[in-house]
């Protein structure tokens, strides 16, 4: 395939505009692709008969004979010392069996947060160099933290799908621009517009397990409330996929992206699953990491001479702990076990039934457990549900005591307190978001390929990053990567395979330098030296102090050796440096610098939204946080009314407009306490315009103020509002017209409370 990037470079416009028979021509001379399949110039003969013709059929693109599955399956906020995989004390039988069966990468990093991970991963590209240096909702207008993927730089489903795989994705995506998010699109940046054949999950960074915002391909679809587990919904279709596809086609191979939201919060799954630990954490946080660290030696997954570094001089000795917040606590993480077993075992019915139909021995399965070290945001005393901003710490901790029964159940939102993070990410310190850290970068590596890995159980050392997964799937599917792909010229890779260690676990490694920034927190690695610095939030960054250690003697950073070899900080730093030009990692951001990614709204503060359009929206929804804003309703009304008018979160925070025993209602669930207004008389029947307005107090995030409600102009009733989210509503549960779909935002009536009368139109007005 002959290179064109010079001539493409002097005019892309005109390059794409150039016919799809002319680019075959000059590229390939046949059909190139399955995704961009133009029609190619006829070769055959025509004749004025069937029979005086000589007929000519497009080749398809077809994989290599023999070429594997593939799997990519990629957990969420999970530390190295979590699962029995890599000696943690979760029971994960089913990693345990992938890993006794292939091989354990313990030397494996990620970037230490999501969506950077996610966007390394499926590009085989650095975080910054593909647009993707945070998150989407925290765009800012630069290279490297706009939120928008290069097409110019392919996706593994992209580059399968080019040779005649078919491609699913599942769970969570969390790379689609901010503004993209919605039945409008575009859908380019959609997992469907990135090469998945098939997409089934959510476009966000979390989800409620149990009432979760559920995509399929492009379209929202509703799930019945609390049926099943999400966890399980996505195992189910990811069975359904390939049994459809196998039985269509049963030589073609699948690249399956399997990506469920656990364990990141919220902490939700059944009982069975969470009791089955019920004692078994009741020596804490400190008993855990002197366990998991024998095992992990015992395992020769970390040199025998390890030690632990300090427990975080700001978390409490678990013998210091009082009996509630013992008990507290062992329950946070019971919740949590079972959460990350539940997973394990829908990842076993997957893989079960890969090898009920013969597949299992032919497929190529990457397992990286965790997309970043275990999450820090737990707070010292975890959460269960939604915690009143000006609450102290010893308040918080007495509403979990009293809501500890909810832990894990569908009416929680947990996330298990901080000496946990540090004992999941055992033998490291520190935790997600620190790209400084071994803590939130160092994840465990699974590889499992029966039919070309012949060692069982094998342990690979070398130095590998989540872009090596890429070149390492296309080396051993035997793929070819195109020069041109859908008439966008592609950049190089930036990860390196790892086939040269399949055979042999004492091969150097060859993944050198390896750079990480996550919200001004950096650091650089190269040739086992590793300096960094841990950046806090509006900080000068020229005074950030770096670290320097060796992690060749000291796998777990706990000696820092700056003073004694300035010069080696000095040569890291400056590497550093040309790695974040070259990446576009620069300029450093944290979360002090406002992000304002483009919004469809950005334009307006008048939206009209029509009945029917159920919940539009995910992350793009109109913000109604820390401002004044008016919803009005025209409907038609010919019978007692009942029903939701406008609704946007849930049971755990939001808003509702409805109407209840005919009387015009509105309620502001702030997570802790819900405030009512009501009219002071009943309706009418006819044509009505139901209005509520917030007139909000303005000053800190999060203040009061006052809502009034109107019908046809008419004010009939008012109430003050003292405490608002100063966050987004509706981070699980967006807008919704004419029906509160997935949870109510209070208990005073049963979901979906359709509306009964005819709703034409809610207005939102700033």
């Amino acid at each position: 395939m002959k290179k064109i990037l010079p001539i493409y470079s002097v005019n892309r416009n005109i390059i794409r505009s150039i016919a799809a028979v002319t680019f075959l021509a000059i590229f390939t001379g046949k059909n190139a692709s399955a995704q961009y399949s133009p029609t190619i110039p006829f070769t055959g003969k025509l004749g004025k008969t069937v029979s005086e013709t000589r007929q000519v059929w497009q080749d398809r693109n077809k994989a290599a004979k023999g070429a594997p599955n593939v799997v990519w399956i990629l957990l969420d906020d999970v530390g190295f010392g979590a699962t029995s995989a890599f000696g943690g004390l979760i029971e994960t039988p089913n990693l345990d069996s992938l890993a006794n069966n292939g091989l354990r990468y313990t030397n494996f990093h990620t970037t230490a947060i999501c969506s950077p991970t996610r966007a390394a991963l499926l590009t085989g590209r650095n975080s910054h160099s593909v647009h993707m240096g945070l998150f989407p909702q925290t765009a800012i207008g630069t290279p490297g933290y706009d939120g928008y993927l290069p097409f110019e730089k392919a996706t593994i489903a992209e580059i399968l799908r080019e040779n005649g795989y078919n491609t699913y994705a599942l769970g969570k995506w969390h790379l689609t621009p901010y503004a993209d998010a919605s039945p409008a699109g575009p859908f380019n940046r959609w997992p469907t517009g990135r090469g998945f054949d098939h997409y089934y999950g959510f476009l966000s960074g979390s989800t409620d397990q149990y009432h979760p915002q559920v995509w399929e391909d492009t379209r929202k679809v509703d799930v019945e409330p609390a049926s099943k587990h999400f966890t399980t919904l996505i195992a189910d279709k990811a069975i359904g996929y390939i049994a459809e596809q196998k039985s269509v086609a049963a030589n073609k191979p699948f690249f399956l992206y399997f990506a469920p939201g656990a364990g990141h919060a919220p902490h939700q799954v059944d009982k069975v699953w969470s009791d089955k630990y019920k004692g078994k954490f009741d020596k804490g946080w400190d008993a855990y990491r002197t366990e998991v660290l024998a095992r992990q030696i015992k395992l020769g997954l970390v040199p025998k001479e390890t030690v632990l570094p300090d427990r975080n001089a700001s978390l409490k000795a678990w013998e210091s702990l009082s009996a509630n917040e013992k008990k507290l606590y062992a329950r946070f993480f019971e919740v949590y076990a079972g959460f990350v077993s539940h997973t394990d075992y829908e990842i076993g019915r997957v893989l079960n039934y890969l090898k009920e139909i013969g597949q299992l021995d032919n497929t190529l399965v990457f397992v990286s457990i965790g997309d970043n070290g275990a999450s820090k945001e737990g707070t010292f005393v975890g959460q269960i549900n939604n915690f009143d901003p000006s609450w102290t710490e010893e308040q918080r901790l007495q509403k979990n005591i009293e809501q500890i029964e909810l832990l894990g159940t569908e009416k929680s939102r947990p996330n298990y307190p901080l000496g946990w993070a540090q004992a999941t990410n055992t033998p490291f310190k520190h935790w997600k978001q620190d790209a400084n850290s071994e803590g939130g970068t160092h994840n465990p590596l699974i590889v499992f390929y029966p039919k070309g890995i012949k060692e069982k159980g094998g342990i690979r050392n070398q130095y590998s990053h989540v872009i090596d997964i890429l070149p390492t799937t296309i080396e051993l599917t035997g793929a070819k990567v195109p020069t041109i792909l859908n008439g966008y010229p592609q950049e190089p890779i930036e990860g390196t395979s790892l086939v040269y260690s399949l055979e042999y676990a004492g091969a150097p490694g060859r993944h050198t330098i390896q750079h990480y920034e996550i919200m001004g927190s950096r650091s650089i690695y190269k040739d086992g030296w590793k300096a960094g610095t841990l950046h806090k939030k509006g900080g000068d960054f020229s005074k950030d102090v770096w670290e320097l250690y060796n992690l060749n003697e000291d796998i777990n950073e706990r000696f820092d050796l700056a003073a004694r070899f300035p010069e080696k900080l000095k040569e890291l730093q400056e590497l550093f440096d040309a790695q974040a030009w070259k990446y576009n990692v620069y300029p450093l951001k944290d979360e002090s610098i406002p992000s304002t990614p483009p919004s469809v709204f950005d334009s307006t503060n008048h939206i009209v939204l029509y009945a029917g359009i159920k919940q539009a929206f995910d992350g793009l929804a109109p913000r109604l946080n820390n401002k004044s804003f008016t919803l009005t309703a025209e409907t038609n009304i010919s019978k007692p009314a009942e029903g939701v008018l406008f609704s946007s979160g849930g049971w755990s925070a939001g808003i509702s407009f409805y109407i209840q025993n005919n009387t015009l209602q509105f309620v502001y669930n702030n997570g802790v306490e819900k405030t009512y207004i009501s009219a002071k008389k009943p309706l009418s029947t006819g044509k009505l315009q139901l209005k509520f307005e917030f007139k909000y107090d303005g000053g800190q995030t999060g203040a009061g103020g006052t809502g009034i409600l109107y019908v046809n102009n008419e004010k009939v009733g008012e109430g003050r509002i003292e405490k608002t989210l100063k966050a987004a509503l509706g981070n699980y549960e967006s807008i919704e017209i004419g029906k509160d779909l997935v949870s109510p935002v209070t208990e005073k009536y049963k979901i979906p409370f359709e509306f009964n009368g005819k709703l034409n139109t809610v207005t939102i007005d700033y």
